[in-house]
């Protein structure tokens, strides 16, 4: 069995203030990395502030920035994305996908140490995925928006700097990320600790996960598994799971029962392109928009037999554990508030 070790290694992670990024750099430290990280100057650290992380504070498309926190490092492990908002403009995507990968890149290469380049896409550079398909890291490529098409562009550029330069390169494509302390999926389970639920479009469509803990693990598997030289990897349960059944997993974990129903999409689809129409002029996020109907019309079902083969890794946090346990942290911390109970103080 393959265990990775960063024992005193230098690594750098950007994205470290995310959620992946703080999960990655906690698991790190564990193991006795050391490990640096690059953040905005109004990035949030407080939740890592227990470790001893050495913080270059910048821009990931700020060269000077770049420059110094790479400066004899042995792994990067490149986190740093953009945060989906009703003011992001596709030129602050570009930087930071694809500039920021440049910058990367090209000054890990320059270090005499340097061991692997960990680049996370994602998922979602492949799409919608035809229902009864389960598509693997060579389906095709057909981003939806600015965010994804960035991040493909990124990824296309350092796979093609690997090749023509020697780069020792990996690609991570992780699916949906779920844990505690993510927000991603808490309307979804606010939604499904209520007594009925509707669902948009037709039945089958389903959603990847992986969780927090398995992605990092599968990471830090990457950075130094000498199978995934080269490689790019979907990050998902071994399993895609149907919306409905992860609701119901979610309201049995509040000893509950569901009752579901589908709804047309295609009228709520419409009200989220007018909410965002009238939105955007005033940068306003608006409460409703494509992107979240996408959450439940968008087909999200690979195969992800690769890592769990390539890189000798076994799944620790299964959706059938990891979706009941986040049910319950959302109630304990207060998010979720059940039927019939008061929020915690």
């Amino acid at each position: 069995m393959f265990l990775p070790d960063y024992r005193n290694r230098p690594v750098l992670v950007t994205g470290a203030t995310g959620f992946a990024g703080q999960a990655l750099c906690r698991a790190l430290v564990a193991e006795g990395a050391d490990v640096r990280a690059i953040a905005r100057p109004q990035s949030d650290r407080s939740a890592l502030a227990d470790l001893p992380i050495t913080w270059f504070t910048g821009q990931i498309y700020d060269a000077d920035t770049v420059n110094a926190a790479t400066e004899g490092v042995a792994y990067v492990f490149h986190m740093a994305t953009t945060y989906r908002h009703a003011g992001l403009t596709l030129k602050m995507n570009q930087l930071v996908h694809i500039t920021g990968t440049q910058l990367l890149a090209e000054a890990a290469l320059a270090q005499p140490a340097f061991q692997r380049f960990v680049h996370v896409s994602t998922c979602g550079v492949h799409g919608h995925i035809p229902l009864g398909v389960r598509a693997d890291e060579n389906a095709p490529i057909q981003p939806e928006d600015d965010y994804q098409v960035t991040k493909n562009e990124a990824e296309i550029w350092v796979r093609g700097f690997a090749a023509s330069r020697g780069l020792p390169l990996t690609v991570l494509r992780p699916c949906a990320l779920y844990g505690a302390g993510e927000k991603r999926f808490l309307k979804f389970f606010r939604m499904a600790a209520k007594p009925v639920l509707p669902l948009l479009g037709p039945a089958g469509y389903g959603i990847h996960l992986i969780h927090v803990d398995d992605f990092t693990g599968m990471a830090r598997h990457a950075g130094q598994h000498p199978n995934a030289l080269g490689e790019i990897f979907l990050c998902g349960s071994p399993e895609p799971i149907a919306l409905e059944r992860m609701a119901r997993l979610i309201a049995s974990a509040y000893g509950q029962s569901i009752r579901v129903f589908r709804v047309p999409a295609w009228p709520v689809y419409e009200a989220g392109r007018v909410c965002e129409w009238l939105c955007k002029p005033f940068g306003i996020d608006p409460p409703l928009h494509r992107r979240r109907v996408a959450f439940f019309t968008k087909n999200r079902s690979f195969d992800t037999r690769k890592v769990y083969a390539m890189l000798d890794y076994t799944c620790q946090v299964p959706d059938a554990i990891g979706i009941p346990t986040l049910a319950r942290w959302y109630v304990d911390h207060g998010w979720v508030t059940l039927r019939g109970h008061s929020a915690p103080a």
